[in-house]
This record gives C-alpha cells, structure tokens and sequence, in this order.
C-alpha cells in the first residue's frame, strides 16, 4: 500500500465518529460546498454508518489554503487521504461536482485493486454529458446569481458581503474545476451506480442523469425526486432511506481494500 502524501485530517471529517459501524458513507460536497454539509446525514445514518465527509480547501477551517480548479487533481489528493479509510465497505455519495470527484477517486481506487462498492452520483449528468458553461468566469455578481438561482444557499450569506468574499473565491475556483472537466473516453468504474435527481434541474435532464449508465460495467438504477438542484433539500427524508438501504447491503459485502 502506498504512503499518504497528504495530510489525510485535512480532506477527511467525520462528525460523528462510528469506529465499530460495519460501512463507511465517504460524502463529496457540491460546488462551493463544505463537509459540514452533510453532518445532518451523519445524525441521521449513525451509528449504523460511519460518515466521512470531504473537505476541500479553500472554505472554512482551510479558506487559507489555495483552491483546487481541476477536478483531477482533487480526485488524487482525495484518493490519497482515503487510503487508511478502507477497513471496512465504503460507500461514495457526491451532490453535483462532488459526483464527479467521486466518480474520479472511484476509478483510481479500482484501478488500485480496491474501490467503493457502490457510488451515488447526486444532482449531475453523466461524465460524457458535456455542455458548454462559463459560469466561472462571470463576475461576482454573476456569481451570486448563480447561487440565487440554485436556491442551495442560506440567503444569509447571500446578504452577507464579509462571508460572501469568503466564500466566492472556492465557488469560482469549484465552477472552473466541472465546467474545464473532461472525462476520459470510455471512463468507467465497476462498481454499482444509483443515480439520483431532482425531475425539475436544470442542471441534470434526466437523459443526462440515465447516460451514467455507460460509466459503469455494474448495475445501474435511476431514482427520480420532486425538485430542482438541491431536491436534496427537501426530500432528505426520503434519499436517507435510500441510502439506509443501500449501506445495509454493503455492509454484508466484502471489504475491497486498496492494494
């Protein structure tokens, strides 16, 4: 096994650790979103799944440290810091970019011998699904907007100038990094891939959302929410049950550690 190369407290938080939890729920955050983000999903799946929630750096307790643009890059340093977090099956769940990067760290793992035994890819089209966006080179006000109209932030910041200017910076930097991604021609991964989205997001057409089917050689299922982007938001209840579902499985299947 190789040496972590980075320092794995940084990129990985568990907020409620479950030493003794037969699963692992690995969460990747959305564009300009924190690890905090998913301490609700970890009150809710505790303990019968330890929660490890992504940080990337650029925001919060690491706003001083440079942002990662490139969706590859982050998939290797978030390859890294995972590799001492596979004693046990690990589950992947990302919301929008965080679909992608963990859709990247899944391919690396496997290409390792090791890997997710299952990945939900969260609000995102398929990584072949490409559209032309330039949301990240808009000004700030363009950005706010971008925001507003993703009704995915607390309207508190969004009138707050001093958290504002802290947290624009990792949304453009999030925004350069999906809409400059490209996926390797015929990128795949082996494990077993739950689609979810919101049937009214104007990021993700449920063609889009259906097209993950050619990213993975395992089974293949779609699930479909009243909502837009953030669904999530609303129907949390509901994709938490499908995620009970899902680690309750994975938690009878072998562990397929990194090599």
């Amino acid at each position: 096994m190789a040496e972590n190369t980075v320092d794995a407290t940084l990129w990985c938080r568990s907020p409620l650790p479950a030493p003794d939890a037969p699963v692992r729920l690995v969460c990747f955050p959305h564009a300009g979103g924190a690890a905090s983000y998913y301490h609700p999903v970890a009150l809710a799946l505790t303990p019968d799944a330890e929660v490890l929630a992504i940080q990337y750096p650029g925001r919060q307790d690491r706003h001083t440290e440079p942002c990662v643009d490139d969706i590859g890059t982050l998939a290797d340093h978030v390859h890294d810091a995972l590799r001492d977090q596979l004693d046990r099956p690990v589950v992947f769940f990302g919301h929008s970019m965080g679909a992608l990067v963990a859709f990247e760290v899944a391919r690396r793992m496997e290409r390792d011998g090791g890997g997710p035994v299952h990945l939900f890819a969260s609000g995102r089209r398929a990584p072949s699904r490409y559209r032309h966006e330039t949301v990240h080179q808009r000004d700030d006000d363009g950005l706010v907007a971008e925001l507003r109209s993703m009704s995915g932030t607390d309207s508190r910041v969004l009138e707050d100038e001093e958290v504002l200017r802290l947290v624009l910076p990792a949304l453009r930097s999030d925004y350069r990094a999906v809409e400059t991604y490209r996926h390797e021609p015929g990128a795949s991964v082996r494990c077993p891939v739950t689609v979810l989205v919101g049937d009214d997001d104007p990021k993700t057409t449920l063609d889009e959302g259906r097209a993950w089917c050619e990213h993975t050689t395992g089974a293949f299922d779609m699930q479909v929410f009243p909502g837009g982007h953030f669904y999530l938001t609303d129907r949390a209840t509901d994709v938490i049950e499908v995620l009970r579902a899902r680690l309750k499985s994975a938690a009878n299947q072998p562990d397929r550690e990194l090599a």
